[in-house]
């Protein structure tokens, strides 16, 4: 009855796996029809590569930045959500509408909002005095303004998935737990540290699970908006790999650097599934 999913998952993931790893052993280039076996030489080139230990750092900044902002945004919408109130539904459409739209034509309205010359966001900040006429910040052009910016942006992106999650594990909690407790005296923050947050911990490590997940192997918001500028202030594994691979015709250098993506995913998948195991367990 599995075997079709197993077929799936070798032609999916197993045979993409398997030829990266030949690649990266291998002098592979794009206008090239020959290889020739190198062994872990595209291994150590890219870890002597300054770019990559910085993209490297950007990853997991970038990374630990957004999961952190992502699972506490989406369980304050996600309590507003299981209250009553006029306009739920529309609040809960507008919540949803990131995740629905293609996240291209999203980052690209971003890239306009954010634009040095023609920002609304600007113009809102001028407008509200926090900003003067001459000092616009420019969002893609400062090192810590444009990981800023992409951070803000993928966020905006994830927010609604993460929000969805935890609103069913919300659900699932008996009102009769939290009424007691509220008949006991206890009040609405020692409810959400002693009672809520404890049973939501399986569901909240499997949204950030899956949050990590897309940080590190999506590259979309950071291709659309600043291409891993300014300086490889935003640069990423995952983006390094596509323009080392692919726009700089370099496969094996890029399948390499792409390879530095499994351990790391494998070893937080690991520890987030045990840290969930213990809290059902708890």
């Amino acid at each position: 009855m599995i075997l079709p999913a197993v077929l799936y998952v070798i032609a999916l993931v197993g045979f993409p796996f398997c030829l990266s790893i030949y690649l990266a052993m291998s002098d592979a280039k794009i206008a090239s029809s020959t290889y020739t076996f190198v062994g872990l030489e595209n291994i150590r080139s890219a870890l002597e590569s300054p770019t990559f230990r910085k993209s490297l750092g950007n990853t997991l900044i970038f990374t630990v930045a957004s999961q952190v902002l992502v699972l506490v945004f989406g369980k304050i919408l996600a309590t507003c959500l299981t209250k009553n109130f006029f306009g739920k539904s529309i609040f809960r459409f507008l919540i949803l509408l990131p995740w629905v739209a293609p996240i291209s034509l999203g980052t690209i309205a971003w890239k306009w909002m954010l634009d040095s010359l023609y920002s609304p966001v600007n113009w809102v900040l001028q407008a509200l005095h926090i900003v003067g006429t001459n000092t616009w910040p420019m969002w893609f052009g400062e090192r810590d303004l444009a990981m800023a910016s992409v951070i803000a942006v993928h966020v905006w992106r994830l927010l609604p998935f993460s929000t969805v999650i935890i609103l069913a594990g919300l659900t699932s909690i008996p009102r009769e737990v939290n009424e007691a407790a509220q008949v006991d005296g206890a009040g609405f923050w020692s409810r959400e540290f002693h009672i809520v947050l404890p049973l939501l911990r399986p569901i909240l490590t499997v949204a950030g699970l899956f949050g990590i997940i897309f940080a590190f192997t999506d590259m979309t918001v950071i291709y659309v908006l600043t291409r891993g500028g300014p300086a490889q202030a935003t640069q990423v594994l995952s983006s390094l790999a596509f323009f080392t691979g692919i726009l700089g015709g370099d496969l094996a250098g890029g399948a390499a650097i792409s390879l530095f993506l499994f351990p790391v995913l494998v070893v937080v998948a690991v520890v987030m599934l045990q840290i969930a195991r213990r809290a059902e367990v708890a």
